[in-house]
C-alpha cells in the first residue's frame, strides 16, 4: 500500500512536470499504455475483452475518462498536495452517490463527516492564494465523476471481471478524446516521451500493488493507508517543485483526509464500506 501510494503520487509529479503538454494529450498517452497492457493481460487469461454489460461498461469508461482528464488538468494548475487531496474526496462522493446507484443511503454520522471534508476544502481555498476557485471546482467535479465511476464498477461486479472493466477505460478514452488530441497535438520534447510512457507504467504498477495489498489483508486493515498519498504529495511537491503549503491550508488538507477516512469507516455495513474496492482496482480518478 505504501508503494502504491508513492507510485500514484510519482505519476502526479510527472503529469505536473508536463505542464506544456495539454492534459488531454497526457490522458491519451496513459490510455495507450493501459490499453496495451490490459489487452495483453486479457489475452493471457483467455478472457473475452468485450464484456457482458456493455452499456454500464461504456458509462464507467466515460465517467473515468472525464474524471481523469479533469484531475490531470488540476495537477497541472494547482499545488500538488492540494490537487491530490481534493481528488481524495472521491470516496465521499462514492458513498453519497451509492444512494442513487445502489440504494445504500449514507448514515447521519457520515453526513457529519462530509461536512468536515468540505470545511477542509474551504480552508484550502481560503488560505492558499495559488488555488483558484475555478480550478478547485474542477477538482471537486473530478472527484464526483470518479465517485460515479466507482459506483458503476460496483454495479458491474456480478457481470464482468475487473480486467474487462479496466480495459474499457482506454477503449472509451481513445474515440472520445483521440480526434481532439490529434488535431491539437503538442509535440513532446526529448525526455518528455519517456515521462509520458512512465505515467502509464507507474499507474499500472500502482494498481498491481494495490490489488496485491487488498489480496493479502482485509480492506479495513489497510484502506486508510491510501491517504499516505497526501503526505507523499506534500513531500514531493516541496522537493521537486519547491511548493510549500500555508499552515491553515495544511489544516484544511488534514480535515479532508480525516473526514473521508471517518466517513468511509462509519458505513452501515450494507455495502458502503465496499467503496474501497473500486478505489483499489482503479486508483485515483479512473
Amino acid at each position: 500500500m505504501v508503494l502504491a501510494t508513492l507510485l500514484f503520487t510519482a505519476m502526479g509529479v510527472l503529469v505536473k512536470h508536463l505542464r506544456h503538454i495539454p492534459a488531454h494529450e497526457v490522458v491519451f498517452f496513459r490510455a495507450a499504455v493501459t490499453l496495451v497492457l490490459s489487452w495483453t493481460a486479457l489475452r493471457r487469461a483467455g478472457v473475452s475483452p468485450w464484456g457482458n454489460n456493455r452499456r454500464l461498461l461504456l458509462a464507467r469508461g466515460a465517467a473515468g475518462t472525464a474524471a481523469l482528464l479533469i484531475y490531470f488538468y488540476t495537477l497541472q494548475h494547482m499545488p500538488l498536495a492540494s490537487a491530490v487531496t481534493v481528488q481524495y474526496l472521491s470516496p465521499l462522493f462514492t458513498i453519497l452517490l451509492s444512494g442513487l446507484f445502489l440504494g445504500e443511503a449514507a448514515t447521519p454520522r457520515q453526513w457529519a463527516f462530509f461536512g468536515l471534508c468540505f470545511a477542509g476544502v474551504a480552508a484550502i481555498k481560503g488560505f492558499d492564494p495559488r488555488v483558484a476557485l475555478p480550478d478547485l471546482a474542477l477538482g471537486v467535479l473530478a472527484a464526483a465523476l470518479a465517485g460515479v465511476a466507482y459506483n458503476l464498477v460496483r454495479r458491474l461486479k456480478g457481470s464482468d471481471t475487473p480486467m474487462v472493466v479496466v480495459f474499457y477505460f482506454p477503449l472509451v478514452t481513445f474515440p472520445v478524446i483521440g480526434p481532439y488530441t490529434l488535431t491539437h497535438w503538442v509535440m513532446p520534447r526529448g525526455i518528455e516521451w519517456l515521462w509520458l510512457l512512465a505515467v502509464g507504467l507507474l499507474t499500472q504498477a500502482a494498481q498491481v500493488s494495490l490489488t496485491k495489498a487488498y489480496h493479502l489483508e482485509p480492506a479495513v486493515n489497510i484502506s486508510h493507508l491510501t491517504y499516505l498519498g497526501t503526505l507523499w504529495a506534500l513531500l514531493l511537491g516541496y522537493l521537486v517543485f519547491g511548493e510549500t503549503v500555508p499552515l491553515p491550508a495544511l489544516v484544511g488538507i488534514g480535515l479532508v483526509v480525516l473526514g473521508v477516512v471517518l466517513a468511509s469507516r462509519a458505513g452501515t455495513g450494507n455495502g458502503n464500506g465496499g467503496t474501497q474496492g473500486p478505489t483499489a482496482e482503479t486508483g485515483p480518478a479512473g
